[in-house]
């Protein structure tokens, strides 16, 4: 249903119930904008301070990534006053895929609400939030999913939810009594009563048929190739000492510790050069400031052959930028 950042704010709308004493949420340091935006504005709403209200968690001096026992004590610390975790399950910039059944359960165990933005994480790793107990996640399906850019976005709500308080509209209503017109909200069990107005057409068929292409197969088949193109590609980069010394890789080493991303963080101010050679030599790969290119191989249609090529394609951008910028 909707779009990621709108039904964070309605998930929020439903699960962020701030007292007197636990209001805060954890969140992960430099989050992505719109969900920064997303839940700062609702801790606003409140009327509460952002400075106060919203804890982040960095990455420990000198590193990329946060270490998962960072979160664990961070959410001990602060367990008597959080409301609400809400983290991504892969991050956007670095790629770290986190350890979101650890998590939920230890926060769960101090009564906190749990919920996960999947958008970087559904299509690209298994998820078994029902088992792990989370209580929502969100996620759009224009990025693994391949519906396309504003594509409808998902949801999820444990079935232990359901009857969570929350912002209604009549496409979450029981579909056998939906047109009584009875103005008696009647709520669908689960994620389907948190609907709001009818999708787009357009819209839920462009998903419809990626999720066809999905249903030919399995996420553990998707996920064990996609463990093999990423570790090959990682191969021939780390093997690469000449290019290698311009850029380090801040994803972790661990196939557990992340997706399908390789997030390549490039030295001496040639990341925008190295992007435009990628793309005149059709790689499509993307950026994200400061000095970052996210490059992941897709085990739906990449092949080896792509990766071995990518890595040719990426040696010579490297070579061409490196020397304009020393001339």
């Amino acid at each position: 249903m909707g779009t990621l950042t709108s039904n964070l704010h309605f998930l929020m709308a439903a699960f962020y119930r701030p007292t007197n004493v636990r209001y805060k949420v954890i969140v992960e340091d430099k989050a992505f904008p719109s969900d920064y935006y997303a839940i700062e504005s609702q801790v606003l709403w409140h009327g509460l301070d952002p400075s106060d209200a919203i804890l982040s968690i960095s990455p420990r001096p000198g590193k990329h990534t946060i270490d998962t026992r960072d979160i664990l004590q961070v959410i001990e610390d602060n367990r008597e006053f959080t409301s609400m975790i809400l983290l991504p399950g892969v991050q956007y910039y670095t790629g770290q895929l986190f350890e979101m059944e650890r998590i939920t359960k230890f926060a769960k165990s101090h009564d906190i609400v749990v919920g996960w933005d999947l958008a970087h994480a559904v299509g690209n790793v298994e998820l078994s939030l029902h088992d792990w107990q989370v209580d929502f996640a969100a996620w759009c399906s224009y990025k693994y999913l391949n519906s396309g850019p504003g594509g409808i976005a998902g949801i999820f709500i444990h079935e232990t939810r359901s009857n969570q308080g929350r912002l209604t509209g009549w496409w979450g209503h029981d579909q056998a009594s939906r047109f009584k017109m009875e103005n008696k909200f009647v709520a669908i069990p689960g994620a389907g009563g948190f609907q709001h107005s009818n999708p787009s057409v357009m819209a839920a068929v462009c998903l419809l048929g990626s999720l066809r292409v999905f249903a030919k197969t399995t996420i553990k088949a998707i996920r064990e190739k996609s463990v093999r193109l990423t570790g090959y590609m990682e191969e021939l980069l780390l093997a690469d000492k000449e290019t290698g010394r311009f850029y380090e890789i801040i994803t972790p080493g661990n196939p557990s510790e992340r997706g399908a991303q390789l997030s390549l963080l490039f030295k001496d101010g040639i990341m925008d050069a190295v992007f435009r050679k990628l793309e005149l030599a059709g790689v499509i790969v993307d950026k994200r400031d400061p000095d970052v290119i996210r490059v992941a191989p897709a085990p739906l249609y990449n092949s080896y052959e792509d990766v071995f090529k990518f890595s040719q394609n990426l040696r010579e951008a490297i070579l061409e930028a490196s020397s304009v910028s020393r001339s």
